[in-house]
């Protein structure tokens, strides 16, 4: 796509989300290379992190989809076109280069390529610590659950009041070899149908109580939750901790990058572009006065973003670059 071949590629993507994969796959259907960085392990973003397990209800084509499975087939969309990964990467700076731009992370990695598309989400999310214990990180108490079965046949304690707590206490009921879910308030801040559903399943429920202590050599073996108002306690002996006590989410570094703002969003205009040359944004990252946030409405802003990117790079492109199915011989 890109006559200048010194760049590493034609579209740095940042963001690894759906509408990230999305227009990963998009962009290579548009002739184009493709370099995708997201801060997280892994691709999907909130949705693997966060909820793995939760139905999607607004994807076109689809009554419902596990979030994860969502994911699992944007990625093999994507794969199509051969993107590279950095996983793991915090993009940190942008720079203006000839013809281009030039993102560098927080590892020293730097990537060149002809336009950049911000697909970032909420941003980098890092979830608030659990007050005891988090020594145990790593060792048995976790803050996101991407693979449920990782905690297959375990005694798992569940700390949190939220629909990420409630979700995974849920979800876990029928893997694990017991589930106690402990908030300390009696009530859940969970949707209404969700804590139905926790009322009627298994799950030991814990309120008010909260975790006073976490012991074990190495990795946890028990937890001792102290009630809120009481003096009673109680001890489990239990080998994972989740705690699921929400998380602070800012678009870190990209808040440098000189991009003017919607509110907290990146302003953008109809072609999804920003205030700055060759970059865009699309997905719950970008902003405008109409904007309805929803993965339905990330794809086609990746979509329309890619083909103007298309047109950037190639003025002998067009923007509409006819259908897919047209490809197909």
């Amino acid at each position: 796509m890109n006559s200048d071949h010194s760049l590493d590629c034609d579209l740095i993507i940042v963001g690894a989300g759906p509408a990230g994969l999305y227009g990963a796959y998009y962009a290579g259907f548009r002739g184009m290379r493709v370099t995708v960085i997201d801060s997280l392990p892994q691709a999907g973003g909130q949705m693997t992190t966060l909820y793995p397990e939760k139905k999607i209800f607004d994807v076109a084509g689809y009554p419902a989809i596990r979030a994860q499975s969502l994911v699992d087939a944007l990625t093999e969309q994507a794969d199509q076109s051969k993107p590279r990964y950095l996983f793991g990467h915090v993009a940190t700076e942008l720079v203006d280069i000839p013809d281009g731009i030039a993102v560098t992370t927080d590892l020293g990695e730097t990537v060149t390529g002809g336009a950049v598309l911000v697909t970032a989400g909420i941003g980098k999310f890092t979830p608030r610590p659990l007050p005891v214990g988090n020594d145990y990180a790593g060792r048995g108490l976790r803050y996101f659950v991407p693979r449920l079965d990782e905690l297959t046949g375990e005694d798992v304690v569940v700390v949190g009041g939220g629909d990420s707590a409630v979700d995974w206490a849920l979800s876990l009921e029928s893997i694990a070899k017991s589930v106690v879910l402990v908030h300390r308030r009696e009530q859940f801040r969970a949707h209404e149908h969700s804590v139905g559903l926790l009322a009627a399943s298994t799950v030991q429920v814990m309120t008010p109580f909260e975790v006073d202590s976490i012991s074990g050599a190495g990795i946890i073996d028990g937890v001792t939750l102290a009630h809120c108002t009481t003096d009673a306690r109680h001890q489990f002996a239990v080998s994972a901790v989740v705690a699921a006590l929400g998380f602070k989410a800012a678009l870190g570094p990209i808040n440098s990058w000189g991009l003017d703002k919607a509110g907290r969003d990146i302003a953008v205009d109809r072609a999804m572009r920003t205030s700055r040359p060759r970059v865009f944004a699309a997905g719950d990252v970008a902003g405008h006065d109409d904007k309805v946030k929803l993965i339905s409405v990330g794809f086609a802003e990746a979509a329309i973003a890619v083909n103007h990117i298309a047109a950037l790079l190639d003025a002998s492109a067009p923007v509409m670059p006819g259908h897919s199915s047209d490809a197909v011989g």
